[in-house]
Formats: C-alpha cells, sequence, structure tokens
C-alpha cells in the first residue's frame, strides 16, 4: 500500500475509511464480542464519547497491561493529547509498577480520535479489525474515544512491568503513526 502525501491525500483516506459500510452498521449493533458495543446512555457518560457503564473495579478484567482502576484513586495523571497530524502528545510515558494513573485524554484535533491501551500484538490485531468495520463503537475500560475539543478520564492499574503500547485505532490513524509506548517498572 502506497501512503498519501499530501495532507488533503490523508484526510481524503481518513474520510474514505471513517465513514460507516452497511457491514460496520450490523457489526456495531453487537454481533460482536470484541469488547465493542452500540453506543447507549448510563450513569451520565456518553457511550459513543469514551464514557464508560458503572465499572466494578474489584472484578475489573485482568490483561497483560494491567486492569480497570477508579481514575479518582489514582496516585498520578497524565494528559495525552490527541493531535490530528496523527500523533500523540506525549508518546511515550514511564510508569512504576502497580501504580494507579489516571490518563485526561484530550482531542485537540477536528477529527475523532481514540486511546487505546494494549500490546503491540493486540493493538495491531485490533488496528486491522478496524480497517474492517469502520464504525465499531467503543466501551471497555482500556479505551477512550474522544469526541474533538472533548477531554476523557480512564483509570488504569499497570500490574506487570514491561513495554505496552497505546493507539488510536480510527482506520488509517493507527497506520500513520498514531501510537504510543508505556514503559511499566
Amino acid at each position: 500500500m502506497k501512503f498519501p502525501s499530501s495532507k488533503k491525500q490523508i484526510v481524503a483516506l481518513v474520510l474514505a475509511f471513517t465513514l460507516p459500510t452497511l457491514a460496520s452498521v450490523a457489526f456495531a449493533s453487537g454481533s460482536h464480542s470484541g469488547g465493542h458495543g452500540k453506543a447507549k446512555k448510563s450513569g451520565g457518560h456518553d457511550h459513543s464519547e469514551g464514557g464508560h457503564a458503572k465499572i466494578d473495579y474489584a472484578k475489573a478484567e485482568q490483561h497483560e497491561f494491567g486492569k480497570a482502576s477508579d481514575p479518582k484513586k489514582a496516585a498520578v495523571t497524565i494528559t495525552i493529547d490527541m493531535l490530528d497530524k496523527l500523533r500523540f502528545e506525549p508518546s511515550s510515558v514511564q510508569i512504576k509498577r502497580g501504580e494507579t494513573v489516571r490518563f485526561m485524554v484530550k482531542n485537540s484535533g477536528k477529527l475523532m480520535h481514540e486511546m487505546v491501551l494494549g500490546t503491540d500484538a493486540s493493538l495491531l490485531e485490533h488496528a486491522a479489525m478496524m480497517m474492517k468495520f469502520p464504525g465499531m463503537e467503543h466501551d471497555e475500560p482500556h479505551m477512550a474515544h474522544v469526541a474533538p475539543g472533548k477531554t476523557l478520564s480512564m483509570g488504569w492499574k499497570f500490574t506487570n512491568a514491561g513495554t505496552f503500547h497505546f493507539g488510536c485505532l480510527v482506520p488509517g490513524h493507527y497506520q500513520g503513526g498514531m501510537k504510543g509506548t508505556i514503559v511499566v517498572k
């Protein structure tokens, strides 16, 4: 695949991939069990903008890269800014093992962006799925789908040491370099 070289070509590519298709509408309506759901309102959060239903943090699913944690109890707050030039600022953070972090995920752009935590392999797999089904909507504690000009909070406890990643999986964004690294020591 040849990557576009101009801003107009990038915008056209992003728009081509983000327009919902008939298949993605069926996919996003609940026929998939990979952690995406139909947008809905619950507990004052709009799920289409990255808010999550009430999470029982005591029963949060353990992932290789940690588990959901109450952002109000975080020891550290890190602001991650998402930019239309398909970059995160900062793109690399260091965290202590066992530390609970509140990510303030800010979308300073005019395009929809998201921050998804994971391993390199899980993000690559998910990015490929998003290319096939661009209208998928997110509702997992390790994903923040943020509308332009908005900021959302996401709490995460990094229970294992290692190098983990985050990325914007809006079709074309991850492939365009919108990714970052989390080093847990």
